[in-house]
């Protein structure tokens, strides 16, 4: 994920902070931020080659850290073209149903999608049960388990900022439900941190904290969960929004500064109109 430079400053290139957000998602930050390697508790460092060369011809100063480009203006409403896959009342969308209903170029203007593979069959996993339906999404598997799911991958049409992974699961009304219900209740018993573990390695989550978001949809719920990578906080973000019976789930991460990273609500509002 991040690495450390000079001091205790970190940097990352545009693309390889875009890389890295999906492979957290997908791998989970054990795999993609380093972890305990379980070989005398150090962790395992992810290869700086690249941000080496690069800082060698950077001129500004070791001490500063690079913070993300701002976003650029996002449309205030949805596209009238968008229209809706009848998904609200609550039945359980195929596979070939969600690649329709799933947000693609076009739908949101600032954004261009593109396709991204699902995770690995092996996650992690909490050490307190309190805190399973967190890993559950940082795994890219929601609970209670999804019948489909399609998995994208949103970049800035300009800049490739903000990369932001989209996965779009169906459940079933009572399904959906519950998922958000015990994802909820998660966020306020875990809010002082947990710990996962998978594939012989740990992650250290130091917080966790519901976030604001306007309503989209029948139920919406965004949150932060600060992850720990040597030291460093790394903060991963997943805005979740139901409809009927089917949950879209929208996750980022800032890989350069300890700010709260953002996902645009009108990613949020369109899926909905998309899903209706």
């Amino acid at each position: 994920m991040r690495t450390r430079t000079a001091g205790t400053s970190r940097r990352t290139s545009t693309t390889r902070a875009a890389v890295a957000a999906a492979a957290v998602l997908v791998l989970g930050l054990t795999t993609a931020c380093g972890g305990d390697s379980g070989d005398g508790d150090k962790p395992a460092k992810p290869d700086t080659t690249a941000d080496a060369s690069a800082e060698a011809n950077d001129p500004k100063d070791p001490g500063q850290v690079s913070e993300p480009p701002p976003l650029e203006e996002q449309p205030k409403t949805v596209d009238p073209k968008v229209k809706g896959v009848g998904a609200g009342g609550g039945r359980e969308l195929t596979e070939t149903e969600l690649a329709a209903a799933v947000l693609a170029t076009g739908d949101v203007s600032t954004f261009k999608v593109d396709p991204m593979d699902g995770p690995p069959a092996q996650g992690e996993n909490a050490d307190d049960p309190a805190c399973a339906p967190l890993t559950a999404m940082i795994n890219g598997k929601p609970e209670p388990e999804a019948s489909a799911a399609v998995y994208r991958q949103l970049l800035g049409a300009k800049t490739g900022r903000p990369a932001i992974s989209e996965f779009l699961t169906t459940h079933g009304t009572q399904g959906a439900v519950s998922l958000l219900s015990r994802l909820g209740d998660a966020v306020k018993a875990c809010e002082d941190g947990f710990k996962g573990s998978g594939a012989g390695s740990t992650s250290t989550y130091s917080a966790v904290k519901r976030i604001d978001v306007p309503k989209a949809g029948d139920d919406t719920l965004a949150y932060q969960v600060t992850g720990d990578f040597e030291g460093d906080p790394v903060p991963l973000v997943f805005h979740v929004v139901r409809v009927g019976g089917t949950v879209a789930t929208f996750y980022t991460a800032n890989l350069e500064g300890t700010a709260t990273p953002e996902i645009p609500s009108i990613l949020l509002a369109t899926q909905a109109a998309k899903l209706k």
